[in-house]
Order: structure tokens, then sequence, then C-alpha cells
């Protein structure tokens, strides 16, 4: 039974019982995302900015054996400090990964699937995944468009991250019915960036209004989630050409290596840090703490639609 594998931090269930705001956070951003302490001081941030902002955070990974909705701060420094040693897990490794109780950190796709068992309705991130640049050939498309498909969760983001095809992206997410939304813009922000070209299905310029469609869809029984697409802000943009150079060069690196597969978002970061001296690690951070901002309102929102008409 699911009660067997699933913690709750006892905060976020009494949220829960309540019916109170809970923002779903991601833990592959600490073990992968970041060098230690620098991980751990973010996933500490991110936390203290959803509850500043009227949400209880719960921050998912698998550690000893179970589905955790909620970590400790000794928990959070774990992760932090083993890096790149945790498991990254996605749906296919979820079961794998409690069985042989070793520590697993979730990717959007299982935090997606860990904040939908628990109850939890709204997960804020940094980049989803999509269609890889190249995928008609190598048919390598991110677990996280297939999640967005069938999970009841909203997934606020910066977009697509932008060493994938975002076009691509866009185009899969149309056909199996994943509204896009753009948080106070008509455009698909690119990760780093705040523009890529192509635009979004509806812009949204207000928690209010995004949290009424969540749930009018969800109560109409269209299952699945969304994307929330919500821009960095200008202040914390990097540089266009930087981050195009940065992206074109570590992909070459990345085809004369043979990196494939789950590897390959890791590899393109780092190095895309590394050649812009961490102009773009710092813009990661910066949209991250945003994207939780807006994430921990629209959960506010909801929680209180909810309440108001049932």
């Amino acid at each position: 039974m699911l009660k067997n594998y699933l913690k709750i931090k006892p905060a976020v269930a009494a949220a829960l019982n309540k019916g109170k705001a809970v923002l779903a956070l991601e833990s592959t951003i600490i073990s992968h995302g970041m060098p230690y302490p620098q991980n751990v001081e973010t996933a500490l941030k991110v936390e203290k900015i959803a509850k500043d902002h009227g949400a209880e955070p719960a921050t998912i990974a698998i550690i000893d054996g179970y589905l955790k909705i909620g970590l400790t701060e000794e928990e959070i420094d774990f992760l932090g400090k083993k890096g790149e040693d945790v498991a990254k897990c996605s749906r296919r490794d979820i079961p794998i990964i409690l069985n042989r109780k070793i520590p697993g950190a979730t990717t959007v796709a299982s935090t997606m699937i860990l904040a939908g068992l628990a109850g939890i309705k709204i997960f804020a991130t940094g980049g989803i995944g999509g269609v890889h640049r190249g995928a008609e050939k190598s048919f390598d498309i991110s677990a996280d468009l297939e999640e967005l498909t069938k999970t009841n969760v909203a997934v606020i983001c910066a977009g697509a991250k932008s060493i994938l095809d975002i076009g691509l992206t866009l185009e899969y997410l149309e056909t199996r019915g994943v509204p896009v939304l753009g948080y106070q813009t008509n455009q698909m922000p690119a990760f780093y960036t705040r523009e890529s070209g192509f635009k979004v299905d509806y812009q949204m310029d207000s928690a209010a209004e995004i949290a009424e469609l969540l749930k009018t869809k969800w109560d109409l029984g269209l299952q699945g989630g969304a994307v929330i697409a919500n821009p960095i802000p200008k202040e914390d943009e990097a540089n266009p050409m930087l981050i195009k150079n940065a992206i074109s060069e570590a992909i070459t690196e990345m085809d004369q290596k043979g990196i494939k597969g789950k590897e390959t978002t890791p590899f393109l970061l780092a190095k895309i840090a590394e050649l812009t001296k961490g102009d773009s690690l710092d813009s990661n951070i910066k949209l991250v703490f945003n994207n939780v901002k807006i994430g921990a309102e629209i959960a506010v929102q909801l929680s209180q639609q909810y309440q108001n008409k049932g």
C-alpha cells in the first residue's frame, strides 16, 4: 500500500490536511544542479521564499526506502554533500531506488508523480526537460513531457532548458493537450533569457487567473498538468549571444564525447556554466527563486479557490 512507502513531513501533512497552500520542489537541483555548499544554501533559501509567500515548501526525494514529501535541513545537507553520487530518479527508477534503499534525487517527472501521490498540485522548478536537438534521429525526448500529459500537477518554470529544441517541445505539448501558459508574457521563455521567439498558448496575468484555470481543468476531469512559463527577471537575464555560443560549443563537445541519455543535461549545464564563467549558474539560481515566488502565489490562490468554491 502507498502509505507503506510515503513519508510526509509533519508541517507539510498539516498544511495538506487543512487545505492550505503547499509547493512541491525537486531535489535533483540539490544533488546535480550545483556544487556543495551552494546547492544546500540555494535549497534552503528556496524553501524560505516559498514560506515568505504563503506556501509550505515540500522538497521531494527518496531516502532510506521512503518517498519523502518534505525534507529536513539535515536531509537536504545529506543530498548536497553526496552530490552526483545520489541516483537521479525519473519515473522508471522509482521502484528500483525504493527497493534498494539508496538515496534518489527526483527530476521534474518523478517530483510530479510523488507530489501527485501526496495531493500537491503545484510544483516550482528551474526549467522542464523537452525534445532534444536532433531528436528526429535520437528520439531523445524527456520523460517530463509525458508526465505532464498524465499527472495533475502544474509546473512553474522558466520554460524548457535552452539546450533543447523549444519549438519541437511546444509541438509535443500541443499534440498531447498540455496547456502552456505564459505568466505575464505571450512568449515561451528560453530559460536563461526571457524570449525564444515561440508563442505560448495563452498569456495569464495573475496568479489568481492561473489558479482558476487549473481548478476548472481538473474539475472537468481533464487529466494532466500544465506548464506555467515564467520568464527570468530582466535584471537577471543572461546575455543571449553569450548563451547561444556557449550552448553551441557545449553541444559540440558533448557529441564528440558520446554523452547521451540522462547524462546530457547535467553535462551541458555544467559546461555552459564553465564557458560563461559562472554567469549561467547565477542566472539559473535567480530564475529558480523567481519561479518559487510565483509558484507559492499560485498555490495560495489555488487553495483559496478550493476553499471558496468547493
